[in-house]
């Protein structure tokens, strides 16, 4: 089980501290980080910085989000589009992903142009497609456009989380890939025609869905270092039924390998490995890659979206509660995990208040079973060095931790920081 936590923490950058970098290198390392997972997570939700700014300072430590930020956008709009290098579309949820990927978005993008369910009813229902001409012919007229630059006329709600009809027609061409996120304003989604948002080079052609999803199974299989063959799609939302085959395929050919992991609780499993990573498996066997890395995760993480390999390989149930009524919360509304060199040891309810510059933590959790065995005081002085970095990422001076599990731990806390 040591092996196998090892080399899934170490496929996703998990597994080390960030070495240092030269001043003004943070773009590469943010694109080298997203390159590796593959695609990371876009949220909403902002009681501390969103999540895809969280994810990355979980592996590169303290950075300038602004590179995030033009590697996606370029210098916002249309300009500088030549220097982007990443792109917003769907894959595991909205991500952020390599421009280098591109075509194998666009069987999604052919399949979102005959929407099924309440898209397609829509779509469907007079007038709704001219609309969509409308509101391209609108994009290619002014290059950039937002929800915003579209005034209701219907006199109504939306259709969905209140949008109005032009929001859900430039979705609907976001959908297709007939638009693309150029910039976000304030994080509202600003588009432009892709054709205009994407720079030349990116290859545009279009592959069968077939050899999309076996690229995008590879990919996850590199990503996630090593997990049950079943959970391979979890990685990129596919359903598990109509990505067998394709997973059989793989092992077939030889670019996945079967394993045999220990789990908790289950003995031995069996697992699937990418061919490239069996060294790395072999090295991680050997200790070679023993985790040595404190840091906290967002809920979004990437490490979490092999549904269930939590408890198989950590025994730690990620559990996100923001969307849960407050009386049915067990942790917290946004609990970011806790990695301790190779464990998953506990998780506290962050919030930042931004006007006084204090982090405040609703409550903090050392977990009794997942931290079975851990060292708790050299434990807590790595937790209060990860501390110190998250709250100079955030730019707060302060902490304050309301409760602590088990007692004391907020106090330890404190004197270690």
């Amino acid at each position: 089980m040591d092996a196998a936590r090892a080399l899934a923490l170490h496929a996703q950058g998990l597994g080390a501290p960030p070495p240092p970098r030269d001043a003004g290198s943070d773009a590469d390392a943010v694109y080298d980080a997203v390159e590796r997972v593959g695609w990371l997570q876009i949220d909403t939700l902002q009681v501390v910085r969103r999540s895809q700014y969280v994810a990355l300072w979980s592996r590169l430590g303290e950075y300038d989000v602004g590179a995030l930020d033009g590697l996606a956008y370029g210098n916002g709009g249309l300009d500088g589009r030549n220097s982007r290098r990443l792109f917003e579309y769907w894959m595991h949820a909205a991500c952020i992903m390599p421009l280098a990927m591109y075509r194998y978005a666009m069987p999604a993008m052919r399949r979102h142009r005959q929407p099924r369910g309440r898209r397609g009813e829509w779509l469907a229902q007079p007038g709704n497609r001219a609309l969509v001409d409308a509101v391209m012919r609108e994009a290619r007229d002014r290059g950039l456009v937002r929800s915003a630059d579209f005034e209701r006329e219907d006199g109504k709600r939306g259709v969905w989380w209140d949008w109005k009809p032009a929001k859900i027609a430039l979705e609907h061409l976001y959908n297709t890939g007939d638009l693309a996120i150029a910039d976000r304003v304030n994080f509202q989604r600003v588009y432009a025609v892709a054709d205009r948002a994407l720079p030349e080079w990116v290859d545009r052609t279009e592959p069968t869905e077939d050899e999309a999803n076996l690229y995008l199974l590879e990919r996850s299989a590199r990503a996630l270092g090593i997990c049950a063959a079943a959970q391979l799609p979890d990685y990129f939302h596919m359903k598990r039924t109509p990505a067998k085959a394709l997973v059989q395929r793989l092992l077939d050919d030889g670019t996945l390998v079967a394993v045999k992991a220990e789990t908790r609780g289950d003995g031995a499993a069996d697992m699937v490995v990418h061919r490239d990573n069996l060294p790395l498996l072999e090295r991680a066997a050997d200790g070679d890659l023993t985790p040595r890395h404190t840091t906290f995760l967002t809920p979004f993480d990437s490490l979490f979206w092999a549904r269930d390999r939590d408890m198989q390989l950590w025994g730690f149930r990620q559990i996100l509660e923001a969307y849960k009524p407050r009386a049915q919360r067990i942790w917290g509304y946004f609990c970011l995990p806790i990695l301790h060199n190779g464990r998953l040891i506990g998780r506290f309810d962050p919030k930042l208040e931004r006007r006084s510059g204090t982090l405040r933590v609703k409550i903090f959790y050392l977990e009794p079973d997942a931290a079975d065995g851990v060292d708790e005081d050299a434990a807590v002085a790595d937790i209060a060095a990860a501390m110190r970095s998250f709250m100079a990422f955030h730019g707060a001076a302060d902490l304050v931790v309301e409760r602590g599990r088990p007692r004391g731990i907020g106090r330890r806390l404190a004197r270690a920081m």
